[in-house]
């Protein structure tokens, strides 16, 4: 969305109300049927997927050059910077993503971000997605070298997303790693053809991503879905008035249009429609024509305005436009039916490049403890790991039948790695009888992964005392309540929850310390071979495993394996 000052003069002709304006009808050229004009189209003729929305009867859009004098007058009158309008603008494009496509279901999300405010709204919109828990990359071609789009690029990077470069992706945009791809390219102050590498994307796009890739069976269905695709604003490569002039440009599944609907919003025929970017007071949208959009409900920050899909209930979501119009439009076409792609089904396309760092022998000390304590103080200061300590502990029961489970690292020294559990527990029985365990770390954002195999002994009961006196007082309850790993008797869960109940009111005295439990306590593994692992690219990652001598003179040997 450019933010563009004006001329002195275009400031001042910002005067008396103007006539709402009224998008162009379609360009000389044939538009492709669910590219038509809404008023000339027989539904019929279109299949339910792409059939287009209904239109509130008082639908107000924005020309080229109006769009452009309401920027000018925020940024000028109005007292709005560059970077505030970008942050609700951006934010409103990751609330109308989210909303369409949560995480639980699309949890990959590829912006492509172009050197302009447009695609300043792209990278905002990047990072308030990664907050909503999405994995998030971000191609960005083109960056510009100024604030505020700098320290958006360090904000991406600290919050854990991923920068890739545009070679990376392919011509393919259906076998692109991503579920959702965000068009964030260019907004409707771009003029000219396109040039490289843009127009290698956006013609990707077009072939391979959203509606228009379903409707020509682009991909495969099961194999290789196309990803959605929404576009901030006006799609990229479209007549911010006519559309798609040519015809065979992208056909997004979502529009998010800012400010108001540009005139291009006449000729979108996809799935849902949004209305982001709550900037304009009510002198400015009376003075254009667009008092008539609906008002933003409560302290939502996007509305959805239409869409040829059916609107889903969301509480608290949906406006005086949500599900396809205002009061006495017609209803919205049925959505399109169910896939017959199975759960999943792109399982094996999903995959990265790991491009984070690399590991060389002279970055590796003589002890393994200490190259892991560099790593982990890594993973602890990156904001994209929650829980750096969290390990998988792998153990061999009865038979020699491995089991695994995530716990969680309570202590490091020269003895190894010490935690705590149950000690009647599966993994407590198990160990027990087979001091045999492995450890495995993964730290996702810094593509590393640490294996340590070892012998596990109990701590000393005083150690495992003095951690169980620093819990929290819950969590020491926990311990009594808990027969960690065997049968809830009774009435299920509520049962637990009883047993719970009765020790916080046989210790509802805080003053009183909750008595440690004999059957509870700590395991150290004495590491007997360590392997640090940094993710590379095309596979070929680095391996380095260290390994513990023998004999009386101990220490240990380093190793690089293939990968």
């Amino acid at each position: 969305m450019p933010w563009r000052l004006l001329s002195r003069s275009i400031l001042l002709s910002l005067g008396p109300p103007r006539r709402p304006y009224t998008p162009p009808s379609p360009c000389r050229a044939p538009l492709r049927p669910a590219l038509q004009p809404f008023h000339s189209r027989s539904f019929s003729s279109v299949p339910d997927r792409l059939a287009p929305p209904s239109l509130p009867p008082a639908m107000a859009y924005l020309s080229k050059a109006d769009a452009a004098a309401i920027d000018a007058e925020l940024m000028g009158p109005g007292g709005f910077s560059l970077d505030q309008l970008m942050e609700l603008a951006g934010l409103s494009v990751a609330c109308s993503l989210a909303a369409e496509y949560p995480a639980a279901t699309h949890p990959r999300v590829l912006v492509l971000a172009g050197p302009g405010n447009n695609g300043g709204d792209g990278l905002v919109a990047a990072r308030h997605l990664r907050h909503f828990g999405y994995e998030v990359a971000v191609a960005y071609p083109r960056p510009t070298q100024r604030p505020p789009f700098q320290g958006l690029v360090t904000q991406l990077r600290r919050a854990g997303a991923r920068l890739v470069p545009v070679e990376d992706l392919g011509p393919d945009a259906h076998a692109w790693p991503a579920d959702v791809v965000l068009d964030g390219l260019f907004g409707f102050s771009f003029r000219g053809p396109l040039r490289p590498p843009f127009d290698a994307l956006v013609a990707a796009l077009a072939a391979g991503a959203g509606a228009a890739a379903r409707a020509t069976g682009a991909g495969d269905a099961v194999l290789r879905p196309c990803p959605a695709l929404v576009s901030i604003d006006v799609p990229s490569g479209w007549d911010v008035e006519a559309g798609d002039e040519v015809g065979d440009g992208l056909r997004p599944d979502m529009l998010v249009s800012l400010t108001a609907p540009k005139g291009c919003a006449a000729h979108f025929a996809g799935a849902h429609h949004y209305l982001g970017g709550r900037f304009l007071t009510p002198d400015l949208a009376a003075r254009y024509g667009l008092a008539v959009l609906p008002p933003f409900p409560g302290t939502q920050q996007c509305l959805r305005l239409g869409g040829a899909a059916a609107a889903a209930t969301r509480g608290g979501l949906s406006g005086s436009a949500h599900g396809g119009g205002t009061a006495g439009s017609a209803p919205a076409p049925a959505p399109a039916p169910p896939t017959t792609a199975p759960p999943h089904a792109d399982l094996p396309g999903m995959r990265q490049s790991y491009t984070a760092g690399t590991l060389e022998e002279s970055d590796a000390p003589a002890d393994p403890l200490a190259l892991f304590q560099r790593w982990f103080g890594d993973a602890r200061a990156h904001p994209g790991v929650a829980e750096p300590n969290a390990m998988v502990l792998s153990t061999l029961g009865a038979g020699s039948a491995p089991s695994a489970r995530v716990v969680l690292l309570k202590g490091l020294d020269s003895r190894g790695f010490a935690f705590f559990t149950n000690y009647a527990s599966r993994k407590g029985t198990e160990l027990d009888a087979n001091p045999a365990a492995a450890l495995t770390f993964f730290w996702e954002p810094l593509q590393r992964q640490v294996r340590v195999e070892g012998l596990a002994r109990r701590l000393p009961a005083a150690e495992s005392e003095a951690y169980f006196n620093s819990r929290p007082r819950g969590s020491q309850l926990g311990a009594w309540a808990s027969r960690q790993s065997a049968p809830v008797a009774g009435n299920g869960r509520a049962a637990l929850d009883e047993r719970m109940a009765e020790l916080e009111g046989q210790y509802a005295d805080e003053r009183e310390p909750v008595p440690y439990p004999e059957h509870w306590g700590g395991f150290v593994l004495e590491p007997h071979a360590l392997e640090f692992w940094q993710g590379r690219p095309s596979r070929l990652h680095d391996r380095l495993v260290y390994e513990r001598r023998g004999g009386e003179e101990g220490g240990w040997t380093l190793t690089r394996l293939q990968p």
